[in-house]
């Protein structure tokens, strides 16, 4: 499995460089964290996993201002921000992710289409998202966002 080798090489760059991780996971509700402990020695790195699917959760477990929820809703850059970047601060990590989105087949809107994801990343120097729309099924759309964060953490961590 390429993933899996690729993943392996993540970890072994995060642990070699003392790196701690967290992600804060909705619409892939856990699977970029199991896919992470899947890797033996990963203790070294990873810190924790939280699974925030309503919006209670993103309030009571992250933070995440109810006033941002009400604005922009709970699938939005704004909110993959604030699960990133608060992750990070109530973790005391070095590098968090934070993820919210739309697997479908249902919920989805013409401004919010089935297949939208937020996937942020926030390091002290700055937390950054980005944007995909994956349109594909539940498994596969949560497995293309375990590859968009693999490809993140390669280019952060300069592996070729």
């Amino acid at each position: 499995m390429e993933n899996f080798s690729r993943l392996e090489n993540v970890i072994k760059q995060l642990i070699k460089n003392d790196l701690s991780i967290a992600f804060a996971e909705s619409c892939t509700g856990g699977y970029v964290s199991n896919m992470f402990t899947n890797i033996s020695g990963v203790s070294k790195t990873f810190e924790r996993g939280i699974v925030c699917y309503s919006n209670e959760a993103k309030m009571t477990l992250l933070n995440i201002d109810p006033k941002t929820l009400d604005e922009f809703g709970a699938v939005s850059d704004e909110v993959a921000k604030q699960l990133a970047f608060n992750l990070r601060i109530l973790s005391n990590v070095d590098i968090s992710v934070g993820i919210t989105g739309i697997a479908g087949p249902t919920g989805g809107t013409n401004e919010k289409p089935i297949g939208l994801v937020y996937i942020a990343f926030s390091t002290e120097e700055e937390t950054s998202v980005n944007q995909y729309n994956f349109q594909t099924n539940r498994l596969e759309f949560k497995e293309k966002v375990f590859e968009e964060i693999l490809v993140w953490f390669e280019k952060f961590l300069d592996i070729e």
